[in-house]
């Protein structure tokens, strides 16, 4: 016969499962997000090359339509108190360093990494030898050598988890609305243009 103090030992020594349920909730999101991107165009070689010699806008119209519709949302679910927003502290050289890999690879392949993926699944060679090649090749340097370059260039011009609404003290949706404003002023632009 147990007593009350062997069911408990036994249920504190017990391994607790882990909730996967947002694991499928962001596989979802994922697919819908790849569908959405191979949709658009932006999955195609020529379409994002395109876009380097700026005769095609395709993912420019994208990925601003996207900043705003999130940019909206986000704040939105921020001021219905559903999420808290932790930006990540940052630094002048972390956003150079980053900005310099990333495009070197998006100039070299015509791919960036949410492209690639969306290209691989729509059978391109291209991007599964030399996009998947280039992300792990590429992160598992950068994570060689990001000991030294966190003590040196990233920590150049270090300006921490600062924000417009931050930086100017004022309300979210004073930078918001002004910002959701401009960009759909040059989504309009583009699209009457022809762009």
């Amino acid at each position: 016969m147990q007593t009350s103090g062997s069911v408990d030992e036994r249920t504190q020594t017990s391994t607790p499962k882990k909730d996967i349920s947002p694991l499928f909730g962001g596989l979802a999101f994922g697919i819908v997000f790849g569908f959405l991107l191979h949709k658009g165009g932006a999955t195609k070689y020529d379409v994002i090359v395109g876009q380097l010699l700026l005769t095609d806008f395709t993912v420019l119209k994208i990925m601003l339509s996207a900043v705003l519709t999130g940019m909206i949302g986000i704040h939105v679910m921020k001021t219905l108190g559903w999420v808290e927003l932790y930006p990540k502290a940052g630094s002048a050289g972390m956003n150079i360093v980053g900005g310099l890999i990333f495009g070197m690879g998006f100039a070299v392949l015509g791919y960036c990494p949410g492209t690639i993926a969306g290209a691989i699944g729509n059978g391109a060679l291209d991007a599964l030898v030399g996009g998947l090649a280039g992300i792990l090749i590429g992160s598992g340097l950068f994570a060689a050598l990001y000991p030294r370059l966190s003590k040196g260039i990233l920590k150049k011009g270090y300006f921490g988890d600062l924000t417009f609404p931050r930086l100017f003290k004022v309300n979210d949706w004073v930078i918001v609305i002004p910002a959701a404003t401009l960009i759909f002023a040059v989504l309009y632009w583009l699209e009457r243009s022809g762009l």
